[in-house]
């Protein structure tokens, strides 16, 4: 029995049926009570267990033990061995509430997507003691009997027993959206889990009845290996903190060598004690560490979380924002993310004329008719057959926004819309022709047969596969009358449906029959000599928005495959209608993919590919192949399927409204409105984030020079001029105004052509030479010009050169705020200079981001604060300005704006004369 449990379910299905009996210690009869018991303590609950998950300590602590976050830890004793316990203190109070923050944000966001994980029916019907038992499902165990409803979820893998017109939606599974038909007799079918008589945990019985015997339960089922694969995966590091590590490491090394290069200059230029030379290195080490940058990150990641959450994108992980910027191929599903899930009759096939459905009513050659029941025999009575050969009902939605409710099959669901959309009064009808009698659908037939009675006339109303109704029909109703069936009937009528099934669409055949009342009664003599009257042609159909999406991934170079259960011809038809491949496009199933060895798969990766009928782990196996190959892949699903893909992905997206809870743990980010259009939606905002990301680093950046220059001016002096710049005025610009205008360049709207360009590549840096130019080549270097210069301005009109410069007293510190003072109204331009790489911030609207502008409110006031609040002077080592000083700095932003305008009209310029 040990064995039986981790045995797949399909082993089970060509065995006589008395074997399986005898492997399972069961019968027909059931387990007895103390048996069952036995069992589920051996076997466990027969519920889906959830991976192990960090504990929320170890959550909280991993938000202050990045690289970034340590790199902070050690600048604070860095400024406590300097001396300098309130930078110290300062430092590490922002690298406490980031990492509170960071914690905050992930936790608000895991709990948003933590449902109720009830894979499981509650209840189910099993025999027990030889008789029918009620029992909480996490009870059943194998070699349970067990019976199934239509409507039930099922509880185990199990072999069918018996059944009648049984139909399984195994979606969930497979991701193919028609459910598939079961019977007692062993069919292999296409693809895994498609054998007939065996059922499995997780999937749905969408019609019919039937008994089976539990083969596995839990975590030994097919949906609980699933689960266990995705849970036995380990996180992967996203790119943008893999780059935030990189961008550490490089800040690390950059302050380490200016520190050590001052401490050198100290000592053998300025002469200074090697003690005094070490406090000096280790003040300018902080000065150049952006004490800012880890708390702007992760406010800029939140917002975008906020962002995307109204583009109706829940973000699980903070980091994955970024990740989503960096997509360069994209691992569609197809059932409910490409198309509507909503199987919908788009054709209508009679002998006499041909309808395309729309939503506006019934096209014929081209006219729109607003068709009502009662109009054409033919039509009529193919609508009756629709909808009173039906077993499904369909529940009109409580509220607006939501959909209706299908009790039983899509493909029932479908017909009796295409009814409605005639205004078919179906209760009258039912009424009018109850029924009598059912003849079941089964695989083997193909067809389901009702018969009803009217007015003392018995009809039998036959639906199902062309193939097999078409060889039983002798007679046509054709313009309304009754006619022989000829050859060449046959013929356009399987051209017709070779025609639809070229487009990937399905074909439902209707047929009739009048009886006499001795006919009814056996199946074999009603299903013979019928009337053919037409076909209903149906499809899965594409979303309305599908089609701007996916033109807008081949626009910004994202290459998107889909990867379903579906079938080759089906999946082959909705890539190419809506653009994802052409016609020429290779199809692979999964039979062929099992086949193909790795460097197959990768030369095959390399041109237009579809799969189909694949696997769970053969999902995962194209994943892991195109991670292999350099892509930054993001893998959609909403099924148990989908799950090892999803988690295996960069980002794994799953659908909020009909994903299973296995697929919503294993994503990344989920899709509240199931949506493809989402996704290139919130890879625009990724792309977005990671623009603005390297928009404020360059904003934090370029201070670093005008920061350090008042040292250099003091050591290439000798000491003679006194530090035009104290670490605590360095920390003001780092901690206080500079940090709302880089979080308002965090919220910064998308620049024109960003979907136009194609995804950055894997190796780009965020700190590159076009930033590290800018920051210290450009807007740094004429800001440590234009500051420098204030201190030496104020100076003068303290009576400098006439009087030495002294380094303490009222004079000192009013040149140092100068210096303070220059630097914030450098950052005023830069942040507006920042908001655009080559756009004209006057096009986007000076004054369109209101956080950029608040935060330069902020700043100008905070500058006051510190010039005109004692207490604040003295901590501060500030002063007030006088009016010739501050004309000075209100001249300053507007030249600096203009001059990165002309700058950046030159940069337009030049790459428009390049196309």
């Amino acid at each position: 029995m040990a064995q039986q449990k981790i045995k797949a379910a399909g082993m089970y299905a060509e065995q006589p049926l008395k074997q399986v009996y005898q492997q399972f210690k069961t019968s027909a009869a059931g387990l007895s009570s103390h048996e069952a018991q036995t069992r589920l303590t051996t076997y466990g609950p027969n519920t889906i267990q959830r991976g192990q998950r960090q504990s929320q300590f170890k959550l909280f602590i991993k938000n202050f033990t990045s690289l970034m976050a340590l790199l902070l830890w050690v600048s604070g004793v860095i400024a406590l061995f300097a001396g300098m316990l309130e930078l110290a203190i300062a430092i590490w109070a922002v690298n406490l509430i980031n990492g509170c923050f960071s914690f905050w944000q992930e936790h608000a966001a895991q709990k948003a997507t933590d449902s109720l994980r009830q894979m499981l029916p509650a209840y189910t019907q099993v025999l027990r003691d030889g008789q029918q038992q009620r029992i909480d499902a996490a009870e059943l165990v194998p070699g349970d009997i067990f019976t199934i409803q239509a409507g039930n979820s099922i509880s185990a893998d199990a072999r069918l027993l018996s059944a009648t017109g049984l139909q399984v939606d195994e979606s969930a599974l497979t991701g193919e959206s028609v459910p598939e038909s079961k019977t007692v007799a062993y069919q292999p079918g296409d693809g895994k889990f498609a054998e007939t008589n065996i059922v499995y945990a997780g999937t749905m019985a969408a019609s019919g009845n039937a008994q089976a015997v539990a083969l596995n339960t839990g975590m030994a089922t097919e949906f609980g290996q699933i689960a266990q694969l995705t849970q036995n995966q380990r996180p992967n590091i996203s790119p943008l903190q893999k780059e935030l590590n990189h961008l550490t490491q490089q800040i690390s090394l950059l302050a380490i060598l200016v520190g050590v290069l001052f401490f050198i200059l100290a000592i053998f230029f300025v002469h200074y004690p090697v003690a005094k030379s070490f406090i000096f290195a280790l003040g300018m080490i902080v000065a150049f560490i952006p004490e800012g940058l880890l708390p702007t990150v992760t406010l800029s990641l939140a917002q975008g979380v906020q962002r995307m959450a109204k583009k109706h994108a829940l973000v699980k992980d903070l980091a994955s924002v970024e990740t989503l910027g960096e997509t360069t191929v994209i691992c569609s599903d197809k059932t409910g993310t490409l198309t509507q899930n909503q199987m919908t009759v788009n054709h209508i096939w009679l002998p006499s004329r041909e309808y395309t459905v729309s939503g506006q009513g019934y096209v014929n050659n081209g006219q729109i008719e607003n068709y009502t029941f009662g109009q054409a025999a033919d039509l009529d009575l193919l609508l009756q057959i629709s909808v009173l050969n039906n077993n499904t009902t369909v529940k009109a939605p409580a509220s607006a926004g939501q959909q209706a409710k299908i009790l039983g099959t899509p493909t029932e669901a479908a017909l009796i819309i295409l009814a409605e959309k005639a205004q078919l009064d179906l209760p009258s009808l039912q009424a009018k022709l109850p029924r009598q009698q059912e003849f079941p659908f089964d695989s083997e037939r193909k067809r389901m047969t009702t018969i009803h009675r009217d007015h003392g006339q018995t009809v039998a109303y036959v639906k199902g596969a062309l193939d097999g109704l078409l060889a039983i029909s002798t007679t046509i109703l054709d313009h309304g009358q009754v006619r022989p069936l000829t050859a060449a009937d046959q013929q356009n009528i399987l051209a017709a449906d070779k025609q639809f099934a070229a487009k990937g669409l399905r074909s439902l055949a209707m047929a009739y029959r009048k009886l006499d009342a001795q006919a009814a009664s056996d199946q074999a003599s009603v299903e013979q000599q019928l009337t053919f009257v037409g076909l209903t042609v149906m499809a899965d159909p594409p979303r309305p928005e599908i089609y701007a999406a996916v033109a807008k991934c081949h626009a910004a170079n994202i290459r998107i495959i889909m990867v379903t259960g579906d079938s080759a011809l089906t999946a082959k038809s909705i890539a190419t209608k809506i653009g994802i491949t052409s016609d020429q496009a290779r199809v692979v199933t999964g039979t062929e993919l099992a086949q193909m060895s790795d460097a197959d798969l990768k030369t095959a990766l390399s041109a237009e590919l579809i799969f189909a009928r694949v696997a769970p782990e053969q999902k995962y196996r194209v994943v892991t192949m195109l991670q292999s190959m350099g892509e930054v892949v993001a893998s959609t699903g909403d099924g148990v399927n989908d799950a090892p893909a999803l988690k295996k992905a960069d980002i794994g997206v799953a659908m909020g409204m009909t994903g299973t809870d296995v697929a919503k743990d294993a994503a990344d980010m989920i899709l509240t409105d199931d949506n493809f259009a989402s996704i290139v939606a919130a890879i625009e905002e990724g792309r977005t984030v990671y623009s603005n990301i390297q928009k404020f680093l360059l904003y934090i950046l370029n201070s670093n020079l005008p920061e350090a220059a008042p040292s250099v001016v003091f050591l290439f002096s000798r000491g003679f001029v006194p530090l035009p710049l104290t670490v605590m005025q360095i920390l003001t610009v780092d901690l206080g105004t500079d940090m709302l205008p880089a979080l308002g360049l965090g919220a910064e709207r998308s620049e024109p052509g960003i979907m136009e360009q194609p995804p950055r590549a894997h190796n780009a840096h965020l700190l590159n030479r076009r930033i590290i130019w800018k920051a210290f080549g450009w807007y740094g270097l004429i800001a440590a010009i234009l500051s420098t210069g204030g201190y030496f301005v104020t100076n003068h009109l303290n009576g400098w050169p006439q009087a030495a410069l002294a380094a303490s007293g009222f004079d000192y510190r009013q040149a140092t705020t100068m210096t303070l003072a220059t630097i914030i109204f450098c950052q005023i331009a830069a942040a507006l200079n920042c908001r655009t790489q080559r756009s004209s911030v006057l096009k986007v609207g000076l004054f369109s981001n209101r956080k950029i502008i608040g935060g330069i409110i902020f700043e100008v006031f905070l500058l006051f604060a510190l010039m005109y609040i004692p207490e604040l002077q003295v901590i501060f080592n500030t002063a007030p300005l006088r009016g010739g000083e501050w004309l000075y700095l209100l001249a300053i932003p507007i030249p600096l704006v203009l001059i990165e305008e002309a700058r950046k009209y030159g940069l337009r310029r030049h790459a428009a004369a390049d196309r």
